[in-house]
């Protein structure tokens, strides 16, 4: 499976590139919230054009504009003769139904209006007048993928996504990293459920990695660790990516959220199912890591037959 993915830099590009299909006597850009804030600045600021939410605009309000805009502000809302109403994308329309219902009276009382996405499906869809890009599903956006309901069928890692990455002192197997994973500050915190959290933290440190999730509030389903005696261990056996990749392989989730790229890389190589590194951003879909990709299998009695050979090289040098 590919899945489809847009960075804000994307976003960006793709608005620039279209950017001579918005109408030219445009004289406001009004933003759907949250997402369509995104493409409608961008839209705005290189018209140099005043903005406005959806809300703000229904109830005759503007944004304060800055100083590059040399053309004073408005007196009114009769003043718009022509606006683009923006969001970011459209699947079904039922975002675009509901603007327009909002902005029926005003629509009514003479102003024109254009109602625009910065990315459609393909499909047609009749409550959109200007579509800028079309990105099939499944897909994702880089500006909400981490509250989007794809995060309730996903694996998601902790460190560097859910909370910071340890430090190098700090990543001693001892005092110190027992006080990083109870003080670590969080990056991200979903708002929806998480199907499955997936770590090389060592099994040993289940009872404070589960405290720091439950003081964050952050929600989940299972929660899966690498099951190593120490930190020697793992770095020698080097299996961070096939851990993980396994456990991914091995579940129904159609996404890994991973920090770093290259192991963001693996995981989607050894699993043949995308996984997304916020490192990029970039999203890794196996089919384009390698044409054998998806038929790549890291079968689960041959990584605990290695991990097992592994320890048992590691045993005399303990003793």
């Amino acid at each position: 499976m590919t899945m489809h993915f847009r960075s804000i830099k994307d976003l960006y590009g793709d608005v620039w590139r279209n950017l001579h299909r918005v109408p030219a006597d445009i004289d406001l850009v009004v933003a759907i919230p949250r997402s369509g804030l995104l493409p409608a600045t961008m839209i705005a600021l290189a018209r140099n054009l005043p903005i406005a939410d959806i809300e703000g605009f229904a109830a005759g309000r503007t944004l304060a504009t800055g100083h590059t805009r040399q053309d004073g502000s408005f007196s009114g809302l009769r003043d718009f003769q022509h606006v683009l109403v923006m969001d970011d994308s459209t699947r079904t329309g039922a975002s675009m139904r509901e603007a327009r219902e909002k902005l029926a009276g005003l629509a009514a009382g003479g102003v024109r209006m254009t109602f625009a996405v910065a990315y459609g499906t393909g499909a047609h869809c009749p409550d959109v007048d200007l579509v800028l890009a079309n990105v099939p599903e499944p897909r994702v956006f880089e500006w909400n993928v981490l509250h989007h309901p794809i995060v309730s069928q996903s694996c998601f890692d902790i460190d560097g996504v859910l909370c910071i990455d340890p430090a190098p002192h700090q990543n001693d197997d001892g005092d110190a990293y027992l006080d990083f994973l109870l003080t670590a500050a969080p990056l991200h915190r979903p708002r929806r459920e998480i199907a499955m959290l997936v770590t090389s933290r060592l099994e040993k440190y289940r009872p404070q990695t589960e405290d720091w999730l439950a003081r964050h509030g952050i929600r989940y389903r299972e929660l899966r660790m690498l099951d190593l005696p120490d930190a020697e261990s793992r770095r020698r056996l080097g299996v961070h990516g096939s851990f993980k990749a396994e456990v991914y392989r091995q579940s129904p989730c159609t996404l890994f959220v991973e920090s770093e790229v290259l192991q963001a890389r693996e995981i989607a190589r050894l699993s043949g199912k995308p996984a997304l590194s916020l490192q990029g951003p970039e999203m890794c879909n196996p089919g384009m890591l390698n044409p054998r990709a998806a038929t790549v299998r890291l079968h689960p009695a041959r990584l605990q037959k290695r991990i097992r050979r592994i320890l048992a090289r590691l045993r005399p040098s303990a003793a």
